[in-house]
């Protein structure tokens, strides 16, 4: 089970029967019938049961709660001696799942955080049979997991097509919550596409089914009972379902299965770039009529991007001649092509749509590796901007990779870098077209700006580059 602020997965409580011939919703807005979805499809939905041996002591406590106990709390030693244990003493961990087969040869999918670490992996069918699985692979950027039992002539579930999924189509999830097998519960597709954090390579279905803890790998139906995603985890502030579930979508999965059974492992390409999302005050700075694209905050050093010749300030507008409407966009277009293969890019770059070829990289070859910024309290000096900075050493700039650029921003008083959103700690790498090497610089540069119109900020936060929209006043 994953957790996601906490992050469980998917899971379906209460046996709200709805289930079957499913249809969109009916003309005279009735919620469609789902009991034959369910007949038709529960002796190829399975529960998995894994075991672990673990140090005792290690990860048996719910996650957090260290974090939410008071300094001075009574119970934060016990907590602590509690977590520790005795290191030279193991203890047998179990956890709880579902999955599907795929196959009547005995192939099953599920998530890669239901069978992690786990020494023993037992399926169970509907008949009561079980069987103690084998791991085909398992690829943690997707969370989706291959295994494979000894059995022939298993009942399998249809497979559809996730693209073809729209807003509001309804849809049905079996599984076993809380070791409750077989629970069937229903609702809508709320939201496409979406990026979690730390997921970018996965393009999640959001749909308002209600999951829970043990749902995780359980398949999500649409109305004419095709499997079209992997219920995979929620968005939680209690650690259950609060209406926001989150599914694998089934053509990113079996692309996954695909590549599991052909390599033992899932080959991605790279681009090597950081990029965010464009908003309006970004897109008049740019020039864009509407903010559209993935703006690059940073290259990789040496990756292909870089070699390519993009750089940080290009506004990716085409990808492989698909449309990238917004940054969640770029990720898995990315990841779905072949490392090697050399691609058209578009761009945006100052005020002109420019094409370039990238090679791409293998995702597996290129270490993500950042370095901390250490600010140090300097002299500083104060700008137009009401912003105190001073120049980094050259030792700060080598270790941040940062060449000649950077200024750290020490104190910030109110006015337009404030209302930018830039803080204390913050390097300041770039404004508008000019890159920031001194103090004396950035003051020129803000001279030259235009005023009452949004100006791109580069800056480097901790691990991360970004660029901020920023708007000088008039001068009175």
């Amino acid at each position: 089970m994953r957790t996601r602020i906490p992050m469980l997965t998917t899971a379906l409580l209460g046996a709200a029967l709805l289930v079957g011939a499913g249809a969109p919703a009916h003309a005279d807005g009735r919620v469609p019938d789902f009991t034959t979805i369910v007949e038709d499809n529960r002796s190829a939905v399975v529960h998995i049961a894994t075991t672990q041996t673990v140090s005792q002591g290690s990860g048996n406590m719910p996650e957090g709660l260290m974090e939410r106990l008071p300094p001075d709390s009574p119970f934060r030693e016990f907590f602590e001696r509690f977590e520790r244990g005795d290191p030279g003493r193991q203890r047998e961990r179990s956890s709880l799942g579902s999955g599907f087969v795929i196959s009547d040869d005995g192939y099953i999918l599920t998530n890669a955080h239901v069978v992690a670490e786990a020494d023993r992996i037992i399926v169970k069918l509907e008949d009561r049979q079980e069987y103690e699985a084998k791991v085909v692979g398992v690829d943690k950027r997707s969370d989706v997991a291959l295994l494979n039992i000894e059995a022939e002539g298993l009942d399998t579930v249809e497979l559809g097509d996730s693209e073809r999924l729209q807003v509001g189509q309804w849809v049905l999830a079996i599984g076993s919550p809380f070791g409750l097998e077989h629970t069937a519960t229903q609702g809508i597709v709320s939201a496409l596409n979406r990026n979690l954090p730390n997921d970018t390579y996965t393009p999640f279905i959001q749909t308002d089914v209600a999951v829970n803890p043990g749902n995780s790998g359980g398949p999500l139906f649409n109305g004419q009972g095709e499997v079209i995603g992997i219920n995979s985890q929620i968005f939680s502030r209690s650690g259950g379902y609060m209406g926001l579930s989150f599914a694998v979508p089934i053509n990113t999965a079996m692309d996954v299965v695909e590549q599991l059974k052909k390599h033992g492992r899932v080959e991605r390409g790279y681009l090597g770039v950081n990029i965010q999302p464009i908003d309006r005050g970004l897109a008049e700075s740019f020039g864009l009529n509407k903010p559209i694209g993935a703006l690059i905050s940073d290259t990789v050093t040496d990756g292909p991007a870089a070699r390519a010749g993009l750089r940080a300030g290009d506004v990716i507008l085409k990808f492989d001649g698909k449309v990238v409407s917004e940054a969640a966009d770029l990720p898995p277009m990315v990841g779905r092509t072949p490392a090697g293969e050399t691609i058209e890019v578009v761009v945006l770059r100052d005020g002109e749509r420019q094409t370039i070829e990238v090679e791409l990289g293998e995702l597996s070859e290129y270490e993500e590796t950042a370095e901390k910024a250490t600010g140090k309290d300097d002299s500083s000096e104060e700008t137009a901007l009401n912003v105190a900075v001073r120049e980094l050493t050259s030792e700060e700039r080598n270790e941040l990779g940062l060449g000649e650029r950077g200024l750290l921003v020490q104190r910030v008083g109110a006015g337009p870098v404030a209302e930018a959103g830039i803080r204390p700690g913050d390097i300041l790498l770039r404004l508008g077209r000019e890159e920031l090497t001194s103090v004396g610089q950035l003051k020129k540069t803000v001279e030259s700006l235009p005023r009452d119109q949004p100006v791109a900020v580069q800056i480097r936060r901790g691990d991360n580059t970004l660029f901020v929209s920023l708007t000088l006043p008039t001068k009175d």
